[in-house]
């Protein structure tokens, strides 16, 4: 039923209401935000059923039809990122139940946390411009509040850069959006991809496509705009982290694919160097910032900018395979940020501190947990054969079929430098010998399994698609020629 279209933006909806009228009661906020991101998942899952099965799924919004209405469209993309998304979004509520403070709790976590999965999911389903556009000022209004909750001051100073450089984000999308309505008439993705011949001025249409790269670039953390991102991320609690690094920039770089395929089909030579020049440079400056980085969230942060060239990288060459490998990238790219920043968590806690120099003798005390990051660790450096091993590999083949040998260079070696990186945390916080004073952490038993499930649930599912990688990325070949091939979303929407 495509009715089922708005539960990814009414589910997250329902239970971030019901949290905040239930804001004085601790246990029935947890219990419904574990149970809130449960149906999510599970809603999600069945709406990627359907597309798998029946295609392209469309609702339109009171009967309204397009282009006049507010439509929602899930084609293979969107349906993967929202099931991917309700995931980790339940993992991380799991892992908040002991890794959030009662202080966050009580001050609207769990509300926050369910508004911000509303815009996520809203901007990936929306089929119109301008709700994309309201859907990123609710997850934007959410991440920043989510961002200072807890007044402390390392916060306060990461929202200020995290607000203003996405204040121009915003101005530069809207500025993009009126532009296109003043041309085309239609703010509908479909309705729009079918007008773009009326505008005859290749400037214009080249202002309007740097517009949107400014504003999702941001977004993103691209070069030379990522400054915002790992002065921010490492700031709030665990789950806020993870949930920011795992989803917030797949908003922007999706929102970036989606436009550039659907809206300018046929791009110049000159668009194409300039998303490869920004892949290059953003895949450079994230590796280079985790390789001098010595407290380990930010170098975590870093690598979340590091990730996002290769995705910019496979829309560069404008190919079935580049985009291919870019959509299972992104897949992929999910619950392995997400897992990291938990990680690093629960080695904050353990340890006291989150200086890798000051960390040691984890992988005597917490083996588990060891065993753990390998997996999202040695995926994010492309080593086989976890998943983002198959993802580089098809953005790899991708760059030399083009013959872009230069871009396929820059990203073999910042794999090879992520994975000296990844080693080099390993080594220090894990295998090195603990300190003399030991682990700080007094969390019991119970209290490190809630801490650590969440985290080997990811690995395993991280693992599992490394070993049999077939079914993601059929799903991102079939996200791909959707992408490349615009007829179908055009029929799907406008009939």
């Amino acid at each position: 039923m495509k009715v089922l279209l708005v539960l990814p933006v009414i589910i997250p909806a329902l239970t971030g209401i019901l949290t905040l009228l239930l804001r004085r009661s601790r246990r029935a906020q947890r219990v419904l935000s574990v149970l809130g991101a449960t149906a999510l998942l599970g809603a999600s899952s069945v709406i990627l059923w359907n597309v798998q099965t029946e295609g392209i799924q469309v609702a339109q919004m009171g009967d309204w039809a397009a282009p006049f209405g507010i439509t929602l469209v899930a084609d293979a993309f969107s349906a993967g990122l929202i099931t991917i998304s309700a995931f980790v979004a339940l993992a991380v509520a799991v892992y908040a139940l002991r890794g959030m403070d009662v202080e966050r709790e009580f001050f609207g976590f769990h509300t926050l946390l369910h508004l911000l999965m509303m815009g996520i999911n809203g901007a990936f389903i929306t089929g119109d411009l301008f709700n994309m556009y309201v859907w990123f000022e609710v997850l934007l209004i959410a991440s920043f509040v989510l961002l200072v909750l807890g007044n402390e001051e390392r916060q306060l100073d990461g929202a200020v850069k995290y607000v203003g450089i996405n204040l121009v984000a915003s101005v530069s999308f809207l500025t993009a959006i009126g532009l296109l309505y003043g041309f085309t008439g239609s703010l509908n993705f479909a309705d729009i991809a079918t007008s773009m011949g009326n505008i005859r001025e290749a400037g214009l249409e080249a202002t309007i496509a740097a517009l949107f790269l400014v504003g999702f670039g941001i977004k993103a953390g691209l070069f030379p705009l990522y400054f915002w991102l790992p002065a921010s991320y490492h700031t709030p609690p665990a789950p806020v982290s993870a949930i920011f690094a795992g989803l917030l920039t797949k908003v922007g770089v999706y929102s970036l694919i989606r436009i550039f395929t659907l809206l300018f089909p046929e791009p110049t030579g000159y668009t194409k160097t300039l998303l490869l020049v920004v892949a290059g440079l953003t895949m450079v400056i994230g590796v280079l910032g985790a390789v001098t980085e010595r407290n380990v969230n930010r170098l975590l942060a870093f690598l979340v900018i590091s990730a996002m060239g290769y995705v910019v990288m496979g829309l560069g060459f404008f190919t079935t395979l580049g985009l291919a490998g870019a959509v299972f990238y992104i897949f992929q790219d999910i619950p392995v940020k997400a897992s990291l920043f938990l990680i690093g968590g629960v080695m904050e806690r353990e340890t006291g501190t989150t200086e890798i120099g000051k960390m040691g003798g984890l992988y005597t005390h917490r083996p588990l947990l060891a065993l753990a990051f390998i997996v999202p660790a040695f995926s994010l450096a492309g080593f086989p054969p976890f998943p983002g091993f198959w993802g580089k590999l098809t953005l790899v083949q991708a760059g030399l079929e083009t013959e872009n040998y230069l871009i396929v260079a820059v990203a073999l070696l910042v794999g090879a430098l992520t994975l000296l990186v990844v080693g080099q945390l390993w080594a220090r916080a894990f295998w090195s010998p603990a300190r003399e004073d030991g682990l700080v952490s007094t969390d019991t038993f119970l209290q490190r399994s809630v801490l650590q499930t969440p985290i080997v649930v990811l690995a395993v599912a991280l693992f599992a698609v490394g070993l049999y990688a077939q079914p993601l990325f059929e799903l991102a070949h079939q996200a791909a020629t959707n992408l490349t091939n615009t007829a179908p979303y055009i029929q799907a929407v406008l009939g």
